[in-house]
């Protein structure tokens, strides 16, 4: 299925010189997935809900300031390749090209529209994301920021002082309070009135009750609640539902699963595929693959790169941080790193990740020894 009779030409655009006020408007009253930015009428970058929650922007910013490079895709793009390019890019919207010329733009939720009946032979514990960052009630705004940007995610499960679950904050929140709380400002006490929002204890802000799915559920529930109520992300509870968390489902983990591939060679999702230097996709999938073979009986279903550039450097060469995750027939297994280069950050990642799998490796193989010494005990 190519992507032709799912994007629309239907989009909102800016120009790359538009003050971030304007944008900020645009959000609060048509809530777009993004927005197109160009620049002399071309295509330049988009702007998504991620961009905005950022601490100490000035209104007269320039949109150009907070634009990020999106995938572009042809109409004629198969809708698993679309997928698989809005995860690796980190957006939520990707331009969509016809003759070299913009057509329009396709939108995670057009494309889980478009394969809906097809996602009900998946459950959640499927493809669910197990570990989560979590934020307590009295956490700040302006740490729930730091957070939503250290890990890449869009939105922080909140628990009370015993652990249960009672809100989530999410992008939207954050931008809303910002917002509404710049509209009630002058130019002039902008400054403070930041400070003041960042301060803010995120029980204020969340949002409660909190939709939830179970392990069980077919992924086509979740996403037909998903998108009847505009939600990005559902809060995963233990089949109990005894009120902790177990992990969230997202509209990316939707995606990702749109991804996995049956061919012979092991599938590789990498997010943030931009900062890759001097390191291919191909060498990430083998040298993933070479760590596995060292667990023979194990079989990787799924395996997700992660990397995250701080803005330390080093000649020039920024701090990346790399997180691998697999998703496996013995479980989940993950490793993560930090390095100057992506190359380098990997190879750390990496080697803890192997150090996991060996592991796990040694607790089956003692665990099989103690099930052979038992049945032989059972004998006597």
């Amino acid at each position: 299925m190519d992507i032709a009779d799912i994007a629309t030409s239907d989009y909102i655009e800016v120009d790359d010189g538009e003050r971030l006020s304007k944008v900020r408007s645009i959000f609060e009253r048509k809530n777009p997935r993004g927005i197109i930015v160009t620049e002399d009428g071309d295509y330049a970058g988009v702007i998504g809900k991620r961009q905005l929650v950022r601490s100490h922007v000035e209104d007269d910013t320039k949109a150009s300031r907070l634009m990020v490079d999106a995938p572009k895709v042809e109409r004629t793009d198969d809708v698993r390749e679309v997928a698989r390019v809005l995860v690796e890019g980190g957006t939520k919207i990707a331009p969509v090209f016809e003759a070299g010329r913009l057509w329009g733009i396709v939108t995670t939720n057009e494309i889980l529209e478009a394969v809906l009946e097809h996602l009900d032979a998946l459950t959640v514990g499927d493809i669910y994301t197990e570990n989560v960052v979590t934020i307590s009630e009295d956490t700040r705004i302006g740490q729930a920021i730091n957070l939503l940007r250290e890990h890449s995610i869009s939105r922080l499960p909140v628990l009370d002082e015993d652990g249960y679950l009672s809100g989530i904050l999410t992008t939207h929140d954050i931008v809303d309070v910002v917002v509404r709380e710049g509209d009630k400002t002058t130019v002039g006490e902008r400054a403070g009135d930041n400070e003041r929002v960042l301060d803010i204890p995120v029980y204020d802000v969340m949002v409660s009750p909190v939709s939830t799915t179970s392990l069980s559920e077919s992924v086509k529930t979740s996403v037909e609640r998903m998108l009847e109520n505009d939600y990005n992300g559902l809060v995963v509870t233990p089949e109990d539902d005894d009120g902790t968390v177990a992990g969230i489902l997202t509209k990316t983990d939707v995606l990702r699963a749109l991804t996995y591939t049956e061919e012979e060679y092991m599938d590789v999702q990498i997010t943030n595929i931009k900062l890759l230097d001097t390191i291919s996709r191909e060498t990430i999938r083998t040298e993933i693959e070479q760590v596995v073979d060292k667990y023979q009986d194990m079989q990787v279903r799924h395996a997700h790169v992660r990397f995250h550039e701080h803005k330390e450097k080093l000649r020039g060469t920024p701090l990346i941080q790399c997180q691998i995750r697999l998703r496996t027939t013995k479980g989940q297994l993950a490793g993560s790193g930090e390095g100057y280069g992506a190359e380098q950050s990997f190879n750390v990642a990496k080697d803890k990740l192997e150090r996991n799998v060996l592991e796990l490796k040694g607790v089956r193989a003692d665990e099989e020894y103690r099930g052979q010494l038992l049945r032989k005990l059972g004998e006597l």
